[in-house]
């Protein structure tokens, strides 16, 4: 019997993802860490302009190619897309390591973004396609655990460029990518189902002349558009976490920078991965019962982040702050699980990966909008009603997700 036909295999295809995740998020993070080991000899990053451009380069690169890289999911063998894309964003990362100008960085950095944009839609649509029903969202969950551990290694670049060198981190990541892809090469395996629907799309693509369907069916269905909203708007607050939280921990509990970092980034990290086990089993269990059960599980992780934005934004004590910010982190947790689980309620299998990817560039468009202004609010003393000014917003997405979102099937073929 071969390996993806035991019934544990969906399982496996998790964990191997799971790697995939974590070096994914590992390699884009590490960056952010290390500009005052990297500016010794690349001195344009001397200037936190130049800094801010190199990582402005991937975020919109990444965002512009999500959808063309879910429109490709849906038509080609989700496995070589994969590996293609480990490999690639792997290979990256060990060049930028020889890199010797900040020009070279600035076009290393776009193609990273090329190529992880690639893999999130793949990789979703293909879990979906492998977990159904019963484990659909504990499945999703588990694999976004990676991701938050990738951020929290990716935040240790800095240390591991004071022990070797900049130059060797990024080969030695970049090196442990590459290896990994060999891994997938021999264990991972396209879902079947998949596989013959992509073989007919392409007979049918080549007849009709129609290579871009899947885009228009999934922006002509209403239900979509209300799904990319309720995606975009907690999406704001989830980077202005990612890129202010610290600043914010710092200014409201008076505290140095060093210890808020910390302090931030670990009581995030940490309840969001609670928040997805949870929001996955609990989704899945509920889904069983009522087919809204992925929707009421999605709401209830956007509830609880409205008072933890408040919170967030007006709390001076270390209780209030601290509280508020595993409040956030476990309802953006119970929010994450589900988003391709209850896309998968409304949006035909074959077209999944396209629509997340319109996701995807949303959220990351969104995000680097969040960063700017709260940028601004930020010298203006202004950052915690930025915050709770987004709960809001999040309410009005909740509002939205439970008023029209009704489906009538749980795996939408």
């Amino acid at each position: 019997m071969k390996l993806k036909e035991y019934k544990y295999y969906p399982w496996i295809v998790v964990a191997l993802l799971w790697v995939v995740a974590l070096l994914n998020y590992m390699d884009r993070q590490m960056l952010s860490t290390m500009q005052e080991a990297m500016k010794v000899d690349i001195t344009e990053l001397n200037r936190a302009e130049a800094f801010g451009a190199l990582m402005a380069v991937f975020l919109w690169v990444y965002g512009i190619v999500s959808p063309f890289a879910g429109l490709v999911a849906d038509k080609v063998n989700r496995k070589w897309l994969v590996i293609g894309s480990l490999f690639v964003w792997s290979a990256v990362t060990m060049l930028m390591g020889f890199a010797t100008s900040f020009n070279q960085l600035y076009i290393l950095r776009g193609l990273m973004g090329i190529s992880e944009a690639l893999y999130i839609p793949s990789a979703l649509s293909l879990l979906a396609d492998w977990h159904t029903g019963k484990s659909r969202s504990l499945a999703i969950g588990v694999h976004m655990t990676g991701i938050y551990v990738g951020q929290a290694i990716g935040g240790f670049g800095a240390v591991a460029a004071a022990m070797f060198s900049w130059k060797e981190t990024f080969h030695w990541f970049g090196v442990i990518g590459i290896a990994y892809s060999i891994v997938l090469l021999l264990l991972l395996h396209e879902n079947p189902k998949h596989a013959q629907a992509a073989t007919v799309e392409t007979t049918t693509t080549k007849k009709k002349g129609a290579m871009f369907n899947e885009f228009i069916v999934v922006l002509s269905n209403w239900a979509f558009w209300i799904i990319l909203f309720y995606f975009a708007a907690p999406s704001l607050p989830g980077w202005a976490t990612k890129n202010w939280l610290p600043t914010l921990f710092a200014e409201n509990l008076g505290i140095p920078m060093q210890n808020a970092g910390p302090m931030s980034t670990i009581t995030i990290a940490a309840s969001s991965f609670v928040g997805v086990l949870l929001g996955g089993y609990l989704s899945d269990k509920w889904v069983q019962r009522n087919l809204r059960g992925r929707i009421y599980t999605g709401a209830i992780g956007l509830g609880l982040t409205i008072p933890a934005l408040i919170l967030l934004g007006f709390g001076h004590s270390v209780v209030a702050v601290v509280g508020a910010g595993m409040l956030f982190g476990v309802g953006y947790g119970m929010f994450d699980a589900n988003n391709m689980p209850i896309l998968c309620q409304f949006v035909p299998a074959n077209c999944r990966a396209t629509a997340y990817g319109f996701m995807n560039m949303t959220g990351v468009f969104a995000g680097a909008a969040v960063t700017q202004v709260f940028g601004k609010w930020a010298d203006g003393g202004q950052l915690g009603f930025g915050f709770a000014m987004l709960g809001g917003v999040v309410a009005l997405a909740l509002f939205l997700q439970l008023a029209f979102l009704k489906p009538k099937t749980d795996n939408m073929e």
